[in-house]
């Protein structure tokens, strides 16, 4: 396994450009599943778990590849709906084509999902929904198997606002005979740009970024061309780093709209962040302040894919701050590492006090999921001394080339592989 080593200390500086979505790309490479033909999407970051993506897109019998930052995909000779489970163990976005092969072929036969240990995230909500609309659910013990002749529009409700399920529920039910109307919805930028992808292919789909979401089912779809939207975490980690070094960084290839309650809670804590169309200038000079309160929630509140990093600024932030985490259960295991680097929190059921210090120092810390390995990166950026953060697999889901991204904002990381222990430029 690759490791990071960081040279802490040096305030970040200078411009950047944001890569695309992950989380948009992942059910938007999906979706392409439910046409025939080639699709086109732009501005594809070239990440592990997409690498994943395209892999089982290869497996069903699609053509895949990158030319630039486009991936090219033609799905004419797709003639499997059996996603492999090794393939399926690496990565949990691969439930995305649950609703898409099952509509597509009437059967899909999957398994229990991978993905980041953050905790219980249960795929009930994917399989109630697609029942709804008419599928027929067989499980065997890891293994799933959907059948449908025909899926019927119908009323689904769920039980809480998952993207997956809402994404999955709004594949299925574009070819579906009928209206379907999801409530209860997840409202994620994310959602609105896979509602914009599948119109553009012909599909009739409204109220995305609403609660309530109405699918009006069509019988066959045209390939299209399509960009994927700025990646809003990436954004945001980029931002907290910026706050975090005390230095001055404008991000370009942004949607601030995205990260309102990111730039509430930036400014909140004392630091400087200015908006211009799709550019971001983010810069401190100071200690950040403490925040006394901040509560992880379904967008578009305080998204739990920020934090962690959120979580380094304020543990060197002037003051004590309280985080809620409400989503996922296991989120709170960067603390134990940020603890290694002289960071004062304690956990309490799902709430991390955190009593800032000064400064933190130089450890050898291990990524435990995607965002706490950025997380851990952030506070390596800012601490005094060395930082080595090892299994950064995880942080390469999310992130293309963490390392040469804030190196280009004047950071001194490299990355080393363990086998050889040689650097990798």
């Amino acid at each position: 396994m690759d490791k990071l080593v960081i040279e802490g200390g040096k305030p970040l500086s200078g411009t950047i450009v944001i890569q695309g979505a992950k989380n948009a790309a992942l059910p938007i490479l999906a979706a392409s599943m439910l046409v025939k033909g080639t699709v086109i999407i732009d501005h594809v970051p070239t990440l592990l778990d997409i690498e994943v993506m395209l892999e089982i897109l290869r497996e069903l019998g699609c053509k895949a590849e990158y030319s630039g930052q486009s991936v090219v995909l033609d799905t004419t000779g797709a003639n499997s709906w059996h996603v492999p489970e090794a393939l399926m163990r690496q990565m949990r976005s691969s439930i995305f084509l649950m609703g898409p092969l099952l509509a597509r072929f009437g059967e899909v036969e999957i398994y229990q999902p991978g993905g980041c240990a953050i905790g219980e995230r249960k795929i009930d909500l994917h399989l109630r929904g697609l029942k709804a609309l008419g599928a027929h659910i067989e499980e065997m013990g890891n293994r799933i198997v959907c059948k449908a002749k025909k899926l019927i529009g119908t009323e689904v409700h769920l039980d809480f606002p998952s993207v997956g399920a809402t994404e999955n529920l709004m594949m299925a039910a574009v070819l579906a005979e009928g209206i379907t109307t999801i409530s209860n919805a997840a409202r994620e930028p994310e959602i609105q740009d896979l509602q914009h992808f599948l119109n553009r292919m012909g599909a009739k789909i409204i109220g995305a970024g609403t609660d309530t979401i109405t699918v009006e089912g069509v019988q066959s779809l045209v390939p299209c061309r399509y960009r994927i939207i700025p990646d809003r975490i990436v954004t945001g980690t980029v931002m907290v780093a910026a706050a975090v070094t005390r230095g001055q960084v404008t991000l370009q290839n942004t949607n601030p709209s995205h990260l309102t309650s990111l730039i509430h809670v930036l400014r909140r804590a004392g630091v400087q962040v200015a908006i211009d169309g799709d550019i971001i200038k983010v810069g401190s000079l100071s200690r950040p302040l403490a925040v006394e309160r901040i509560v992880t929630s379904p967008y578009p509140a305080f998204p739990t894919d920020l934090q962690s990093q959120v979580m380094v600024l304020l543990a060197m932030a002037d003051g004590v701050s309280v985080m809620k985490e409400t989503i996922f259960e296991g989120r709170f295991k960067h603390v134990d590492e940020l603890s290694r680097m002289g960071a004062d929190i304690r956990v309490d059921l799902n709430s991390a006090i955190i009593r800032g210090v000064p400064r933190l120092y130089g450890a050898t810390v291990e990524a435990t999921d995607l965002r706490a390995g950025a997380a851990l990166v952030i506070a390596g950026l800012a601490a005094q001394g060395k930082t080595v953060v090892e299994q950064i697999h995880h942080i390469d889901r999310g992130y293309d080339r963490i390392e040469q991204m804030f190196n280009r904002l004047g950071a001194r990381i490299s990355r080393y592989t363990s086998v050889t222990d040689n650097q990798v430029i």
